[in-house]
């Protein structure tokens, strides 16, 4: 089998992706805060940096518990506590950068029935939100 160097790039980048997101997954506890935060940018291309007024104006704050968050104490969505580390998203989405990015920004649509509204964050945001769950 003949392989063509865009298809070996692929490839490369597939396997890449998957030794961050495994990374991801096993590593936190033992990086640094800014270790997580660099990684959770490169999953999401979000800045988690403006996501806590975000997540606070769009109402994320008010129905879920988000330690990382002060005053982020809601019970109506589960806890947002080390998202980075869960197999599922609303479970029923693979945790990926872009699921959880396309989740954020339209819940109802990417997950039809699920109890979140739709958030009323545009992609940015939702980069940025996402960016912020995945590095706390």
């Amino acid at each position: 089998m003949v392989v063509s160097r865009r298809s070996a790039r692929g490839w490369w980048v597939m396997i890449s992706l998957s030794v961050v997101v495994a990374a991801a997954i096993v590593l936190p506890p033992l990086l640094s805060a800014r270790d997580r935060e660099e990684m959770a940018r490169a999953l999401t291309g979000g800045n988690p940096q403006n996501a806590p007024s975000l997540l606070r104006r769009y109402g994320c704050a008010g129905c879920h518990t988000i330690p990382s968050l002060h005053g982020a104490d809601g019970k109506v969505g589960p806890p947002l506590a080390d998202l980075r580390s869960r197999v599922f998203i609303a479970g029923h989405l693979p945790n990926t950068g872009d699921n959880l990015i396309r989740f954020v920004a339209s819940p109802q649509s990417t997950v039809p029935g699920t109890a979140m509204p739709d958030t009323g964050l545009n992609e940015t945001q939702a980069h940025d939100v996402a960016a912020y769950l995945y590095a706390h």
